[in-house]
């Protein structure tokens, strides 16, 4: 069961008047099921989303998620659960998508991984509700742990910026390479180890440019700039090989059912334009946002 209600009510208090918004609501929702929340207006329907993603507390009842109850959780978790579960619904959909076996599905799922997720959860800091929800002996166990002169060297090697820039490069270079594309299409396992590669590489890419806690600047704020610029060069180059290219370089798509007017070659160009498209547009954010802030006048 992956989403389950019991006796869930809510009920807002406007003033001294209580405004019942939900009353008893009971929900059972399997993994991979499709559900619909229909009615009419002023019904509750925003009031049991607001609930659901964690935005709302209920008045009575419980709601549990992946058989875990959503009180029992703080707020640094649940700011964390919404992460995880928006982008968690994203990857199903584009699962559920995947039955059309589409070259630009397929990227669309890799810049979820790579490009769109992570910095969305570098950004929630999970490791702070991991870290202060940790008992007391927990906190020694890591801290000794972290303390090993070899995990210390890792640290730091696996923090500098031009190590995340090579190994996300080379993560994602490797994998668009055709043997290793058509291996990772043809078998499950091997696409689990791509999607795990392209997750973990994108968290390492983000982290020196959103430095979540508990990362230290080691290099001044204006190389982030340089940073960003150079990790669009390798996306520039296989972005603009597959668009302009008049070869399939998978063709293992010619053998997978065509359920829309795409022809594999215009799928293929399609999913490259839209990794060049989205790819350049996410840089410009963080990229704008340090522009500002470097020229911005700082206060004496």
């Amino acid at each position: 069961m992956i989403l389950q209600t019991k006796d869930l009510t809510k009920t807002y208090k406007i003033g001294k008047l209580d405004v019942p918004a939900l009353r008893g609501i009971n929900i059972d929702v399997e993994r991979g099921e499709f559900v619909a929340i229909m009615g009419p207006s002023g019904c509750g329907k925003s009031t049991l989303l607001h609930l659901l993603g964690g935005l709302l507390s209920p008045t009575t009842g419980s709601i549990h998620i992946d058989g875990e109850d959503l009180s029992n959780v703080g707020p640094l978790c649940i700011r964390h659960f919404r992460q995880i579960l928006a982008i968690d619904m994203a990857q199903e959909q584009v699962r559920e998508f995947m039955q059309h076996e589409l070259l630009t599905v397929h990227m669309v799922q890799h810049l979820l991984l790579m490009t769109i997720a992570p910095p969305l959860i570098l950004l929630g800091e999970p490791q702070l509700a991991f870290w202060y929800g940790l008992p007391q002996s927990g906190h020694a166990f890591i801290n000794r742990w972290l303390d090993r002169s070899f995990v210390r060297r890792f640290a730091r090697a696996a923090s500098v910026p031009a190590v995340c820039w090579t190994i996300a490069t080379v993560t994602l270079v490797a994998w668009h390479v055709p043997a290793l594309f058509t291996l990772a299409l043809h078998s499950a396992v091997w696409h689990s180890v791509e999607q795990a590669s392209f997750f973990g590489a994108g968290l390492l890419f983000w982290w020196p440019v959103i430095r979540p806690w508990p990362s230290v600047a080691a290099v001044p704020q204006w190389s982030t700039l340089l940073y960003l610029f150079f990790a669009t060069l390798p996306c520039d180059a296989l972005s603009g090989f597959l668009v302009f290219s008049d070869h399939v370089a998978y063709p293992a798509y010619f053998s997978m059912p065509r359920h829309t007017g795409f022809s594999v070659l215009q799928d293929q160009q399609c999913a490259a334009a839209l990794m060049w498209t989205a790819v350049t547009l996410v840089y410009l954010v963080p990229a704008a946002v340090l522009s500002t802030r470097l020229l911005s006048p700082r206060s004496v």
